[in-house]
């Protein structure tokens, strides 16, 4: 790849507007599925402290899951950008939480309890067959999984229409332990992706 950040600006640009793209009502059946498999993938969440997004973009909306895995009695949580090229904070988060605009005008809560991870449910722009996510180029997610001595169980999610060959990772990339589309789970293993139907503690 001759130069790759051009490719990955383009790819972003590409992807993006074709999710955004995408009729409301066929996102909402895609969004049903995907939920339907993190419920039936992460089969304890009681035990777990789950980070999650809130939608940007088109981004499938994970308050849906959200809302299962509380009642189920997992601590969430939402990330806060404190500044740039910093990792991000993840403060615990429910629907009655108050809230704050953050860094891009996404909301993030107003000084909860800052939390480490066991799982963390992360919004894809692109994803490619060797389970390396494309994200949005500001690297905050890659430097934050960077500062666990054990990984979080790690999940990214997209719909089908964003799955690329490859992403061309670079040193820095970290793949993801799944990838959840409206099509199914799918485990990262051996560099590949396969079909899986549980998100486990040790995928690797």
């Amino acid at each position: 790849m001759d130069n790759l950040p051009e490719w990955k600006k383009q790819q972003r640009k590409h992807l993006i507007a074709a999710r955004e793209a995408i009729p409301a009502e066929t996102h909402q059946q895609w969004s049903q599925a995907i939920t339907g498999f993190l419920k039936q993938g992460l089969q304890q969440p009681q035990k777990m402290i789950i980070g999650i997004y809130w939608p940007f973009r088109g981004e499938y909306d994970p308050r849906p899951i959200a809302r299962y895995f509380l009642q189920q009695g997992a601590i969430l949580a939402l990330p806060e950008i404190t500044s740039k090229n910093e990792p991000l904070c993840f403060r615990e988060w429910s629907p009655d939480t108050p809230m704050k605009s953050g860094a891009y005008g996404i909301p993030v809560p107003l000084e909860t309890p800052i939390v480490r991870l066991d799982a963390l449910i992360i919004p894809m722009v692109g994803f490619d067959q060797h389970g390396y996510r494309l994200g949005y180029g500001s690297g905050y997610f890659d430097r934050t999984l960077a500062t666990y001595e054990r990984q979080p169980l790690t999940i990214g999610v997209a719909f089908e229409l964003q799955r690329l060959d490859s992403i061309y990772p670079q040193a820095h990339d970290i793949s993801m332990h799944y990838v959840v589309t409206e099509a199914g789970i799918f485990r990262t293993k051996d560099h590949q992706l396969m079909p899986a139907s549980i998100l486990q503690d040790t995928p690797q």
